[in-house]
């Protein structure tokens, strides 16, 4: 089958093929008016950055969207700030809360536009990393074109960057390039890109377990044993300061003016503002989504088997829906500390087989996605856009075998959906159902067309559960608004959608698991 390897050849036609046309249906979302919150938090940015002395970015709160990414991504801000004024100068006014024009939402959809050069370059870059085995005539059943089309066509990436709006693209792309670069035994250069990429947005420490084991294991320790063990005598000095220096540096760059200015406490209490809650507004598709449905179903039954007494039961909990601050009425309520020593034991496993089994770039990438899924499942105020971190990584393994394949295929189909309640008004009805059939569609059927000669990507019981995703889409969006329930009990569209999404998600992310684990290696010595 196709591996990952050092250095492949150039993709050649496939790439350069997919690109342009990946880029067409973003052009074309230009048309399509659409605001989301997000359009107002990055305006705000741009005004705090703009206005703003730099000792007063972390500081200034007139608006509810106070500026919490680390450095990296206020400086990119500033940047954008400069270019903003000569599309319309009101936008970068601070007090103009909420302020939206056609000049403003074209300038911020261009930009987002122009930045996925940067991800378009690092899939390029990912495809060479792809030794496709497979002998295919045609150019559609490559593994490379295949590769290319799921990641440059991802329907997660696009509704939430191009519909929704974000700067996902260029972030992907920074942590895909350092992939590619880990990927063709180009450590240093992998390690600078992603110690960039985490002072741009810090969500992805979620998956730093991974690079730093992968790291240590196969650039500061050069060679292994005849049974693939490590050879301790191997560690090299020279590698571990490099990468330190590295690591330090960018630091330095990113963290040393607010060190100067005594605001690190500040700055690091906006990167982490553990006081949102345990999950957001709506709740992504996780464990906690589980925890919080079962103990709303316990909750009712207690009150009807007369176990609970009504009038101490919080009213949040039961009617006021999807709330960030849910309390919980029979289960534990769930601390911080208690999602990090659940997220911490959940990656632990990932990460010793990427020590104690070393498979090369894809047991990195096995690391990579089960440390991000892992977060996922039990991190502090989730985001259900999360799940394109594992998504993403994902792909590059779905051409490479069946089984990675199958998981890949349940993965996206939950996730994707899963995000569904992002675009929520009637235009973008037929938007995102489009979209999403047309990337699904082809997922399935560009994968099962490269295994078709192995077993089938999916059991008749995955495919149940995928199937089922058609009517629930149509009761939440079709039939349940014509119902009385809709006055009463708004948030069970979400709820239904979240807990069903939950369940695949979980599903995929123990079959990754029990994969990884039970997979024999063969043992091939590392080189001095």
């Amino acid at each position: 089958s196709p591996e990952l390897m050092g250095q492949g050849s150039l993709p050649g036609k496939g790439i350069r093929g997919v690109a342009p046309w990946s880029a067409s249906p973003r052009v074309l979302i230009q048309s399509f008016y659409s605001y989301s919150t997000d359009f107002e938090v990055h305006r705000n940015w741009l005004a705090i950055t703009y206005n703003l002395p730099l000792s007063q970015w972390y500081y200034e709160a007139t608006s509810e969207w106070t500026l919490d990414y680390p450095p990296f991504f206020a400086w990119f801000e500033y940047g954008l700030s400069h270019i903003a004024k000569y599309f319309d100068p009101k936008m970068l006014v601070i007090e103009n809360l909420n302020y939206t024009s056609r000049a403003t939402i074209f300038f911020q959809r261009l930009t987002v536009i122009f930045t996925d050069i940067l991800f378009i370059y690092a899939v390029r870059e990912c495809c060479r990393c792809v030794n496709g085995k497979r002998a295919a005539k045609d150019i559609l059943e490559k593994p490379t074109f295949i590769l290319a089309v799921l990641l440059l066509w991802n329907f997660g990436l696009l509704i939430v960057d191009h519909i929704h709006f974000q700067y996902n693209g260029f972030l992907f792309g920074l942590m895909l390039l350092s992939i590619a670069r880990l990927c063709q035994k180009r450590y240093l250069e992998g390690a600078l890109l992603f110690a960039v990429l985490l002072h741009f947005k810090h969500i992805y420490i979620y998956v730093a377990p991974a690079y730093g084991i992968y790291l240590l294991r196969s650039y500061c320790f050069t060679a292994n044993n005849a049974d693939g063990s490590l050879k301790w005598r191997s560690f090299s000095l020279l590698h571990v300061t490099l990468l330190g220096l590295i690591v330090c540096l960018v630091s330095a760059l990113s963290l040393g003016p607010f060190i100067v200015l005594g605001q690190l406490p500040q700055v690091i209490s906006r990167l982490f503002p553990f006081k949102r809650g345990l999950c957001h507004a709506y709740w992504a598709p996780n464990f906690w989504a589980l925890y919080n449905a079962m103990d709303k179903a316990l909750t009712i039954l207690g009150l009807k088997c007369n176990f609970l007494d009504p009038t101490k039961i919080p009213k949040a909990s039961m009617t006021g829906g999807l709330v960030q601050e849910f309390q919980h009425t029979v289960l534990p309520s769930v601390t911080p500390l208690a999602t990090l020593i659940c997220t911490f034991i959940s990656i632990l496993p990932s990460v010793f087989c990427l020590w104690f089994k070393p498979q090369g770039p894809r047991g990195f990438l096995q690391c990579l996605v089960l440390c991000a899924l892992s977060s996922f499942m039990f991190g502090w105020h989730v985001h259900e856009k999360a799940i394109l971190l594992a998504i993403l990584p994902l792909s590059l393994l779905s051409v490479q075998r069946v089984k990675d394949a199958g998981i890949y295929l349940i993965l996206t189909t939950t996730g994707h959906f899963s995000l569904f309640p992002l675009l929520f008004t009637p235009p973008e009805l037929p938007i995102k159902i489009l979209l999403m059939l047309l990337f699904t569609v082809y997922s399935f059927s560009s994968l099962k067309s490269l295994f078709r000669r192995e077993r089938p990507l999916l059991s008749w019981l995955e495919t149940i559960y995928l199937v089922q995703l058609v009517p629930l889409e149509i009761f939440c969006e079709i039939l349940f608004p014509l119902t009385p329930w809709k006055q009463h009990f708004p948030f069970v569209p979400l709820l239904l959608t979240s807990v069903y999404c939950a369940l695949g998600i979980t599903y995929a992310w123990l079959k990754l698991y029990v994969s990884v684990l039970t997979e024999r290696i063969p043992v091939r010595p590392k080189a001095e």
